[in-house]
């Protein structure tokens, strides 16, 4: 648990935002209140699975307060976070009892570290990195903000993965070396189920097997 956390607020109470309060739930238990915030007024709705729903410029904020961002789209959950920061607010970082890590990998403020994760080490996370539930992380590896592991990803060691990228479910990238890492750069997307064995350029679409470029 953090220190100082008072009240936790998840932004965005759909699929996303669900899986996360179970998850803050795991790591918090009873001793934090949990609640949803979203940032238009259509999205406000009755309690869900227990936890309130309001906006966020509703929120009264108190010091310890703290949020994470339930958001898959890069570009969202960045406008997301500036909300967040804007009405005082200041991000969380959660990581559940059942990943794995050593003790040498850094993790950026508001990142989500979901179930059955293994990080092993040298590895840095940037700002609000979601690595979804059974993914794998191998040594030597740097995730960009805002970047999103999808559930059951597979990344080898020596790889660069930049800001904004989404790896879809599923997906394996191939490792590269400590003289030339392999490198998904800002912006790509890779498909579900596909096997990256060479760099990607910014806001690619790789798929397939061996992955190759759609866009």
């Amino acid at each position: 648990m953090e220190p100082g956390l008072r009240r936790l607020y998840i932004f965005g109470a759909g699929g996303s935002g669900r899986e996360i309060a179970w998850l803050a739930g795991q790591v918090l238990g009873d001793a934090v209140p949990i609640a949803f915030i979203v940032d238009d007024l259509a999205y406000v709705t009755a309690p869900v699975n227990g936890i309130s729903v309001q906006l966020v410029s509703d929120v009264a904020v108190q010091e310890g307060d703290r949020f994470v961002v339930a958001v898959g789209d890069a570009g969202l959950r960045r406008k997301a976070s500036v909300a967040c920061i804007g009405v005082g607010l200041q991000p969380a970082t959660l990581v559940h009892p059942r990943v794995e890590m050593s003790r040498f990998v850094s993790l950026g403020t508001g990142s989500v570290l979901c179930a059955g994760s293994i990080l092993t080490t040298n590895i840095a996370l940037g700002e609000h990195v979601h690595v979804n539930v059974d993914c794998t992380i191998s040594h030597d590896v740097r995730i960009g903000d805002f970047s999103t592991l999808s559930p059951g990803v597979h990344v080898s060691g020596h790889v660069h993965i930049g800001k904004d990228v989404l790896i879809g479910t599923g997906a394996n990238i191939i490792n590269g070396s400590a003289t030339s890492p392999l490198v998904i750069e800002d912006g790509a997307k890779i498909a579900a189920g596909a096997c990256v064995t060479s760099s990607v350029a910014p806001g690619a679409l790789m798929a397939g097997v061996p992955a190759v470029r759609k866009r």
